[in-house]
């Protein structure tokens, strides 16, 4: 047989004798749904980080004269099912008292089309837009949305942007990796990847640089030869998109012989209906196998049998370790974001009110929401200004009204 030959049977024999073992979970997708807001009944009212991060470098709100009118919103249900969007609405109200809010808050994938729809001025989203969700938008409105962050992603919340993180086998003698490294491992041969909707043929890269054994990775002995064991979760969730984005420059190949998991609901006595999440399902069979690999969020790094390594951009450094301080500080590589993005009309500049609403949000003052909220983390001085520069580059100057 040839070495490829060999590697495929390897892996195909292991996956089999894990799909033997797993336990089936329902896939329905509305017995998925349901299980999903019911963990999220009491998980979005919890504060999971009660450290207080330095905020004085962050810009202080600046408030034009008193604006009034109508702020609309389409997007992510993470602001409603936790206390921020009131705290924000509260909190932008004392020095606007004649603004008023219209949510629909429900899910960050009707972002998009509240904005070009024209049902919407703001789409408060926990990752950026897909592929499609902005030909959608440019087809209709004839350019792409203002795109300003409005938070770090979280260190370790599930649903609220965790921070992604690669995690092997204990015995694993691995030591530390790269973005490259992950490429090689999670990615293939590309002719290029998306930025935006965009085609970027810079991000190409060829089959030299697959690595599908530990050998390939530096690993001697008994590991040489030893295929890497991918697992991932499904390609339509936006947890690949984003690594996606962060580790194959918005390519979109992967590996040809990764394992994908979906979310399941739970059948067994006891847990029946709850939610099964593919990050613990990944993790489990992780435990089982010392030559797989995955990422998930480090909420799940308590697992038997794992271990993360600290992780750099380039091969030269610095290697981070994920820690709810390096993920504040976006030192770690893929760390990842929250977004506002708004309607502009081509040529046109942005509505004052809106513009005036994301420089509140990005200021000291809204970044001390984000941390009393305790989940999402606050931008760092640098990106807090650089969103604020952003904002002021598209936005109007304030008159004291808007909508």
């Amino acid at each position: 047989m040839t070495r490829t030959m060999l590697i495929a049977l390897a892996l195909t024999t292991s996956a089999v004798a894990h799909a033997q073992t797993t336990p089936v979970g329902s896939m329905n997708s509305l017995d998925l749904q349901k299980a999903r807001a019911d963990a999220l009944k009491t998980k979005g009212l919890r504060r999971a980080y009660t450290k207080a991060f330095d905020l004085s470098g962050l810009p202080e709100y600046r408030p034009s004269k008193p604006m009034k009118g109508l702020i609309r919103q389409w997007g992510s249900n993470y602001l409603a099912d936790s206390p921020l969007e009131g705290y924000f609405e509260n909190a932008f109200k004392k020095y606007h008292p004649k603004v008023r809010f219209q949510n629909k808050l429900e899910s960050t994938f009707i972002g998009m089309a509240g904005l070009y729809t024209g049902q919407a001025e703001l789409a408060p989203m926990g990752r950026r837009p897909s592929w499609e969700e902005l030909q959608a938008y440019q087809r209709v409105m004839g350019t792409l949305p203002v795109e300003i962050m409005m938070a770090t992603g979280s260190f370790d919340v599930s649903g609220w942007s965790f921070a992604l993180v690669p995690f092997v086998h204990k015995d694993n003698p691995v030591s530390k990796l790269s973005i490259e490294q992950l490429d090689g491992i999670f990615g293939a041969q590309r002719d290029g990847g998306w930025h935006f909707n965009s085609w970027d043929e810079s991000v190409a890269r060829g089959p030299e640089k697959n690595i599908r054994t530990w050998g390939e990775l530096g690993l001697t002995g008994e590991w040489a030869n030893k295929p890497i064991r991918v697992l991932a979760y499904t390609l339509n969730f936006h947890f690949p998109r984003d690594f996606a984005e962060k580790v194959f420059g918005g390519g979109y190949k992967w590996n040809e012989t990764l394992t994908e998991y979906s979310n399941k609901v739970r059948e067994s006595d006891g847990d029946y209906g709850k939610l099964w999440n593919a990050g613990d399902q990944m993790m489990d069979d992780l435990g089982k196998d010392k030559y797989a690999i995955t990422y998930t969020a480090m909420l799940y790094a308590d697992k038997p049998n794992v271990k993360t390594v600290p992780l750099a951009k380039t091969a030269a450094g610095p290697y981070v370790m994920p820690t709810l301080e390096s993920v504040q500080a976006r030192q770690y590589p893929l760390t990842r974001e929250v977004y506002f993005y708004a309607n502009r009309k081509p040529g046109e500049k942005l509505d004052p009110l809106i513009a005036e609403y994301l420089r509140f949000v990005v200021s000291r003052e809204g970044q001390a929401l984000i941390m009393k909220d305790g989940k999402y983390l606050p931008l760092t001085a640098e990106a807090a200004h650089a969103q604020l520069r952003a904002i002021d580059a598209v936005g109007a100057a304030t008159q004291g009204e808007g909508g």
